[in-house]
């Protein structure tokens, strides 16, 4: 008599499981807007569903629907209070929130550091989560609990989970806090334990930041030879475009980014151009200069610094 009741429910399992692996590969191919409204119906029907529920917040996320993802995840916290992830994606979108409409920040402030905590406490591998504590703490006022030594505790245990979070963690915290030479240190660091992209990216942001231009060609330079990665033609070139510095270099080294250009590379060909016209502007060399914002605008006609650097161009 089981086996036939279960020949009943099995349809029904099977729409659900239809329904929300449907809903999980529009959220995989950036269809939020279908995910959502696969997901609103569906959850109205089986709203102890919690991975559909968790689908329809992240479907409310993506589309910065902050007010509907923090009451969905709210649900799924409810539901689960012992679930780290829960807490952390409803820290995350009360975070976002905070940001846009900081007026009102305010009053949901002790939500957001509490599910962030819980998060962290929940699960004491949680990286994200800790990353998300010491954004926090250091943004915050300390009038509201901001605090550098609570966002230097969690770097501390971002650091004994890995070393590379640690230290590009603390590299963060100095930066913010005006201490660049410690922050140039953490940062080196994490790039000798680690050596990847976002790494060397978080080093040549600090120098920009730090106007020193020809410390951060340098460093995209190493990141070139570790790498092989084309698009690092294309970030020396916009160094040097944008500081106006070793522009013989920048000029080369857009040249081959052109060159090689694949779709992959990520940045238009345009932009690349554009540089080049920037580079030419400041050797004051016109007609250069108009030829390259000329195809620059050919490839991407509607693009605001493309218009401007022309009428800078026609005014030399």
């Amino acid at each position: 008599m089981r086996k036939i009741w279960f020949l009943f429910l099995l349809p029904l399992i099977t729409i659900a499981q239809t329904s929300v692996d449907k809903a999980d590969t529009f959220l995989k191919n950036r269809q939020y807007d279908d995910a959502e409204r696969l997901l609103s119906n569906y959850v109205k029907s089986n709203p102890d569903n919690l991975k559909a529920v968790e689908l329809l917040g992240d479907a409310y996320g993506h589309q910065k629907k902050w007010d509907e993802a923090i009451d969905t995840y709210r649900t799924l916290v409810e539901h689960d209070a012992n679930n780290a992830n829960y807490h952390y994606k409803y820290g995350g979108v009360l975070g976002m929130k905070a940001l846009e409409n900081k007026l009102s920040a305010i009053g949901f402030i002790g939500d957001l550091k509490y599910a962030f905590e819980r998060a962290a406490e929940l699960d004491k591998t949680h990286i994200d989560t800790r990353w998300a504590l010491v954004e926090l703490y250091m943004e915050l006022p300390s009038i509201v609990g901001g605090s550098v030594k609570k966002s230097m505790k969690y770097a501390q245990e971002l650091e004994d989970l890995s070393k590379v979070d640690g230290y590009l963690a603390k590299g963060y915290i100095y930066e913010y806090d005006d201490e660049p030479e410690l922050a140039e240190k953490y940062y080196k660091m994490a790039i000798k334990e680690g050596g990847s992209m976002t790494c060397f990216d978080k080093l040549t942001t600090f120098y920009q930041n730090q106007n020193k231009p020809k410390a951060a060609i340098k460093n995209i330079e190493s990141a070139k030879e570790k790498h092989q990665r084309n698009a690092l033609h294309y970030q020396i070139g916009k160094v040097a475009a944008e500081y106006n510095v070793e522009l013989y270099k920048g000029e080369k080294c857009l040249h081959t980014y052109i060159k090689n250009y694949t779709a992959k590379d990520g940045v238009p060909k345009a932009w690349a151009y554009y540089r080049l016209a920037q580079i030419q502007t400041h050797k004051y060399n016109k007609e250069k200069a108009l030829n390259y914002i000329n195809m620059a605008i050919t490839e991407l006609p509607n693009i605001k610094p493309f218009v401007k650097q022309k009428d800078i161009i026609l005014k030399m």
